[in-house]
């Protein structure tokens, strides 16, 4: 597995080893020892989400406030453009992001550490996301920043019409919300 930083050091890019042949393709999606070892950090994940989503469906940007989840994601079918957004006030990347493009063609993986707002928006017709998290689900936590916030400024790819749910819709800037301290 090769790890690959970003502007954002606690958010990381995983590529892993894919051996191919005629027949398909072999790869180790996730290695707890790997994991520690080459990304210097040993989450433990208690649960696992798969999400089906159509082209221009944009999910996020979602964080739990208390019970904040790591994530570790993979996209297995489709295209999405998948973003973290730093929500830790006293860090020198508060409001900052960074993205990645996640594909099954890619086998990209992203590390979303504690204390980030998660968000993908699909670009291929439909797109199987799985990720695995820190801490379980916690509706009464759940928060959500505005996708299309000017003060954190993602760039989404061009020609994107989001299609987002009602919960996203009334999604707060980043001045109003609730961010870890």
């Amino acid at each position: 597995m090769q790890i690959i930083t970003t502007a954002i050091p606690d958010v990381l890019i995983l590529e892993p080893k894919v051996f191919g042949d005629a027949r398909g393709f072999f790869l180790e999606s996730y290695n707890q020892q790997t994991f520690n070892s080459l990304a210097g950090i040993s989450p433990v994940f208690v649960q696992d989400n798969h999400s089906r989503s159509a082209k221009n469906v944009l999910r996020g940007l979602h964080y739990q406030i208390k019970q904040p989840q790591g994530k570790l994601v993979r996209v297995v079918s489709g295209v999405v453009f998948d973003v973290a957004v730093d929500l830790r006030r006293a860090s020198p990347t508060f409001g900052h992001w960074v993205g990645v493009e996640l594909s099954g063609d890619n086998h990209r993986q992203f590390w979303v550490p504690e204390g980030f707002a998660h968000g993908f928006v699909v670009l291929s017709e439909q797109a199987d996301f799985l990720y695995k998290t820190t801490d379980y689900y916690a509706p009464g936590y759940e928060r959500c920043i505005r996708w299309d916030d000017p003060e954190i400024g993602i760039e989404w790819p061009a020609g994107i019409t989001p299609t987002l749910s009602a919960k996203d819709e009334q999604g707060l800037p980043l001045r109003e919300a609730e961010v870890f301290p």
